[in-house]
C-alpha cells in the first residue's frame, strides 16, 4: 500500500467533505465545511489526509483542547476499508497529539455503531466510564 499522510490545506476542503459524506459521517445539524475550516485555522487542530497516488482515501480531524486530544471525522474511502488506512490515520493522529504534549486521546462514537466500536477496541481504545451531556446553542 503506497499510502502517504499529510496535513490538509484549504484546497482539500471539498474533496475531504465529500469523503466524510461518502463515509456517512456528516449530519444535517453540523456544517462539515465550517468544521474543516476551523480545524485548519487553529494551531491546536488539523485535518490529516491519507493519499494513495494522489487520490484521497482517508482523513482524520484531530485537536487538543488544552487537556486532552480529540479525534473526529475518521473516514476511509468505502472501497479502501479493511486495508489499514484507518489504522494508519489513527497512528498519525496519536503522533500529532504526542508532539503537542497531549496526555490522552479521546473520541466519541455513536452507541449503535458496532463496527466503529470494534475498530477502536482493536486499536486499544477502551470504553470510558463517563456520560456525555450536551445542549444545542443554535437552532438546527
Amino acid at each position: 500500500m503506497g499510502v502517504s499522510i499529510r496535513a490538509a490545506t484549504a484546497a482539500d476542503r471539498e474533496a475531504t467533505v465529500g469523503l466524510w459524506e461518502a463515509a456517512g459521517l456528516t449530519r444535517p445539524w453540523n456544517d462539515p465545511r465550517a468544521d474543516f475550516d476551523l480545524a485548519l485555522a487553529t494551531l491546536t487542530s488539523t485535518v490529516l489526509l491519507a493519499d494513495d497516488d494522489d487520490a484521497l482515501i482517508g482523513s482524520v480531524m484531530v485537536g487538543l483542547d488544552g487537556h486532552r486530544g480529540w479525534v473526529y471525522y475518521l473516514a476511509t474511502a468505502p472501497d479502501r476499508r479493511g486495508q489499514g488506512v484507518g489504522r494508519t490515520l489513527m497512528s498519525a493522529a496519536e503522533d500529532w497529539l504526542k508532539t503537542l504534549g497531549s496526555p490522552k486521546i479521546q473520541l466519541m462514537v455513536r452507541g449503535d455503531n458496532a463496527m466503529a466500536r470494534g475498530f477502536y477496541a482493536a486499536l486499544g481504545y477502551e470504553l470510558q466510564e463517563v456520560v456525555t451531556l450536551g445542549k444545542r446553542l443554535q437552532a438546527t
